[in-house]
């Protein structure tokens, strides 16, 4: 359930109330199997390698919130390769500009949806965005 604080057309975002976080952290454990935001998680070259999928707002970053701030927690450089996403917007990519404060954020291989959503919002002069293929390291 959405808590909309400042109502409908007031160009506020909505939150979610606590009781939806609990439901949605229930759903993730359904999740792991690739099925849900994030495919695969893994150490490489002293990075930690999140691979998201699908497309991302507000109704689907909570799986992925929740392993950045994990990552984030843990390793210095974190790679967020992001070539399976195929929709971003504001949301995700204020996900990608709190987790840049939280620890070296690599977003690595965006299709061109995502290319512009970084360009034409400045979000690629302050992200680390890679296009090369050599940008997410194996396992």
């Amino acid at each position: 359930m959405r808590d909309y604080r400042c109502g409908a057309g007031t160009g506020i975002l909505p939150t979610m109330d606590a009781s939806s976080e609990d439901q949605s952290r229930a759903g993730d454990e359904a999740r792991q199997d690739g099925q849900g935001p994030i495919g695969t998680q893994y150490a490489a070259g002293g990075a930690w390698v999140i691979t998201a999928l699908g497309e991302l707002d507000m109704s689907t970053l909570p799986p992925l919130d929740a392993a950045l701030a994990s990552a984030s927690a843990e390793h210095s450089l974190v790679i967020l390769d992001v070539s399976g996403v195929t929709f971003g917007d504001s949301a995700f990519l204020n996900l990608l500009l709190r987790a840049h404060h939280r620890t070296e954020l690599r977003v690595a291989k965006p299709q061109p949806q995502l290319r512009r959503l970084m360009e034409i919002t400045g979000a690629d002069k302050v992200l680390d965005v890679r296009h090369d293929e050599d940008a997410v390291p194996r396992p």
